[in-house]
């Protein structure tokens, strides 16, 4: 009964190494495909409770990517259990009020400057957060946690072409809604 324990503890410790510092990334994910920080966090939760159980099952050299995909899995299993695509959004407030400013920040910059920074992270994660969910998770994917395209490709369950079809469509939706705020015309 002992070396079961000690087996037990092992295996923790061992995920634990492995999966916890990718928790920012899985988390950052979540919020953007459930669009609300409380089903984010269960759905973070679940993620780390199914990739524990199977991490004896786990061969791939990328942790990263596992765990997305895991993610990607309990968050569609959500939707379909809710019987909608979407959730109601409340993550503007919620976002706002998670964000902090990153240490490697350059110095103070004025007042206008910071406000005129704060204007545009806010427009860009609301129009980020208005893409339909195929073209917003390709985004997330490869800006915000920099994963490849062929790990993108992983954690969508979609071919290579297809993720880079999903993200120039994307990032020219996203160029396209932000000129339209910004009152340019191309």
């Amino acid at each position: 009964m002992a070396i079961d324990r000690d087996i037990e503890d092992d295996k923790a410790r061992r995920f634990r190494d492995a999966a916890l510092p990718h928790l920012d990334d899985v988390f950052t994910l979540a919020r953007y495909l459930m669009r609300n920080t409380a089903d984010a966090e269960d759905a973070v939760q679940e993620c780390y409770l199914r990739a524990l159980r199977h991490f004896d099952s786990y061969r791939g050299p990328a942790m990263k990517p596992w765990l997305l995909t895991i993610l990607r899995n309990v968050c569609n299993a959500e939707f379909a259990r809710r019987g909608k695509q979407e959730t109601l959004s409340d993550s503007t407030s919620d976002e706002a009020a998670a964000e902090t400013a990153p240490i490697w920040q350059e110095p103070q910059a004025s007042p206008e400057m910071s406000l005129l920074q704060q204007h545009d992270d806010d427009s860009v994660r609301r129009l980020v957060a208005e893409l339909p969910a195929q073209f917003r998770e390709v985004i997330v994917l490869r800006e915000i946690n920099d994963l490849s395209y062929q790990e993108i490709a992983q954690v969508a369950g979609v071919p290579v072409g297809t993720v880079m079809s999903r993200l120039a469509r994307a990032r020219s939706m996203l160029r396209s809604a932000w000129n339209a705020a910004e009152g340019v015309t191309p």
